[in-house]
């Protein structure tokens, strides 16, 4: 069950020009807190709406999440120096369903922090595949090698790592076998193309999506989405905020609004 907690910041850390990575400890909410769930941050007093912002990391009492500045709200929430607390209502949301076996976990810019909680919460291997516009947006990649057995990046103009996008290096892992599942968090592209592929090679997939939020739980219907019952091929209406954000790749219809 969500609730508020008043945490104190204890680092922050700015990754790129625009991508901060923020620490605080609460153990409640760390003991609660599951891979893929988001945590929904009040940014000053003025702003009536909160920011949905996904966990990137949860490590003893210390919960770290990343996020970039987009407007005021984050703005407001990149200033916060340590000692200083902020209110938060979590942990949010379904996560990831970790499986045992081997894992690939891919992750697209902003779409990547999620995913290092994923990947340190995997029960035995895991690869993960980080995708970036360029070098200069790459980030978090030395905390991924110290929990994944292997790391790729790809940047889409070869500045970095493998030139193109992240599905170069996941149809050759598909390829190869021996994976019991794929996640991925990420623009909605990239994702569409990820899913696919795994379909081709018979791989489960989940997907956690990023979609504009209102309330965080449920009520305001800000965040539906069109998702499909399985049994009796019916399409519904979802709530990313409550039903998601983590998918089955094949419940949840991937296209663009007006697509």
């Amino acid at each position: 069950m969500p609730d508020v907690f008043f945490c104190e910041i204890t680092n922050n850390t700015l990754l790129t020009d625009a991508v901060h990575s923020v620490t605080f400890k609460c153990r409640e909410l760390a003991n609660e807190s599951a891979p893929g769930q988001f945590l929904h941050i009040k940014c000053g007093e003025e702003r009536l709406l909160r920011r949905p912002i996904s966990i990137c990391s949860v490590r003893g009492d210390d919960i770290n999440f990343v996020f970039e500045v987009k407007g005021e709200g984050t703005r407001w929430l990149s200033e916060r120096p340590p000692g200083q607390q902020i209110n938060v209502l979590g942990p949010l949301g379904n996560g990831f369903t970790m499986p045992d076996g081997n894992l690939i976990v891919v992750g697209g810019g902003v779409g990547t922090p999620p995913m290092l909680f994923a990947a340190e919460s995997a029960k035995k291997t895991v690869t993960a595949i980080l995708g970036f516009r360029s070098a200069d947006r790459v980030i978090l990649v030395n905390k991924f090698k110290e929990v994944c057995d292997n790391v790729y990046i790809t940047t889409d103009d070869g500045s970095e790592g493998i030139h193109g996008a992240v599905t170069k290096p996941l149809e050759d892992l598909l390829k190869s076998g021996g994976y019991t599942a794929v996640m991925s968090c990420g623009q909605l592209i990239m994702q569409k193309a990820v899913a696919e592929l795994c379909g081709q090679y018979g791989v489960p997939c989940q997907v956690s999506l990023e979609e504009r939020m209102g309330c965080g739980i449920g009520a305001c219907l800000v965040c539906a989405c069109e998702t499909l019952n399985i049994e009796n091929n019916t399409i519904n209406m979802s709530r990313v905020c409550a039903d998601g954000p983590v998918f089955d790749s094949r419940e949840v219809i991937l296209s663009s609004p007006g697509a």
